[in-house]
């Protein structure tokens, strides 16, 4: 378990001790590949994360049996200006939801075997306004990112991580603005079904806070800091954390991988034990993932969040690695491999 962080230095600090690939565990998952009867590349993105898994997971076969999914929600500032269809009264609300089992990510969880575990932050005291004033203190992100850290505990095979908090694609909107540029437009949309001058009032909102903010930054972090969340913030440690103790991460819709950008902007490899599940219905997410270099396993449609979408891709990575693991190879078979 990662200690405890006190500040935002601490958290830049680790960012030189991120461990890289382990080539001889992928090495190994590579050379496996070829042996397996079939045609080379036949299971074609089942073959990549095979080895992918075996590469971060630092061992060789790949497993999958303990993945976890991590919900964090939190309360923003920015929601007393109208950004989503919901009252910010639905983030608690929907805490006891998942709680009680009765949420899309139970189900999906049910379903692949996977951990759920859901925290709170602080969800009684929202962040600051972000169009007047910074989400956070430092501290306070400090001690989210760490908070985040602690979430991934010992023995789990991969992660997925996600969110809920009212607000958050306006926050995560503004974030990727803040660290990307681009307009408003490019990043602001519909959330939880906003529309006509709602989404203009939005976008206004994410605008006015960019430039407040952005000029103020001193790094990501910083960014982060200023224009992110509660919830944004644990998902930037849990996903650091994981790199920290060689766990592969599968990132969900537009605001997880808002708060994993962060990362991203400040190492242009610290989300390389990372993959996309899918491409969200927010307009914002298309645009983010290409920038991050990451290729989504799948496109349905899905903007839910609470990391439905991540914890469906359990499903891919539990066959990938079945199919790795269980198949056999061309010498076991008795099968004549290629010429």
């Amino acid at each position: 378990m990662a200690e405890p962080v006190a500040n935002l230095e601490e958290i830049r600090s680790l960012l030189s001790h991120l461990p890289g690939p382990d080539l001889e565990a992928g090495s190994a998952a590579a050379a496996r590949q070829v042996q397996l009867t079939k045609p080379a590349g036949s299971l074609g993105r089942l073959e990549e994360l095979a080895v992918w898994l075996a590469t971060w997971q630092a061992q060789h076969p790949p497993r999958l049996d303990h993945p976890r999914t991590l919900v964090f929600a939190g309360n923003h500032g920015v929601a007393a200006r109208g950004v989503s269809a919901y009252p910010a009264a639905v983030t608690a609300q929907m805490v006891q939801n998942f709680v009680a089992g009765g949420a899309a990510v139970n189900q999906l969880c049910r379903v692949f075997d996977a951990g759920l575990k859901v925290y709170e932050m602080n969800l009684d005291t929202p962040t600051g306004d972000i169009v007047i004033e910074p989400a956070m203190s430092e501290e306070e992100c400090a001690k989210a990112i760490a908070y985040g850290m602690m979430a991934v505990e010992p023995g789990i095979d991969a992660l997925a991580v996600g969110e809920m908090g009212i607000g958050n694609t306006t926050a995560a909107a503004a974030l990727c603005a803040g660290l990307f540029g681009g307009a408003a437009e490019l990043w602001a949309g519909p959330g939880t079904g906003v529309t006509g001058a709602a989404l203009e009032g939005k976008r206004k909102a994410v605008a006015d806070a960019v430039a407040l903010h952005q000029p103020r930054a001193r790094d990501p972090f910083d960014m982060l800091r200023r224009l992110g969340g509660l919830e944004l913030a644990a998902i930037t440690g849990a996903v650091m954390a994981a790199r920290l103790g060689r766990v592969p991460v599968v990132l969900d819709g537009f605001a997880s991988s808002a708060a994993a950008a962060v990362l991203f902007a400040a190492d242009r490899h610290a989300l390389d034990h990372c993959v996309a599940a899918h491409v969200s219905a927010e307009p914002g997410h298309r645009r983010l993932l290409e920038l991050l270099g990451q290729r989504p396993l799948f496109d349905l449609g899905m903007r839910l969040g609470e990391a439905s979408g991540a914890t469906l891709a359990f499903g891919v990575l539990k066959a990938a690695v079945a199919c790795h693991n269980g198949m056999a190879t061309f010498a076991e078979a008795g099968v004549s491999g290629p010429d």
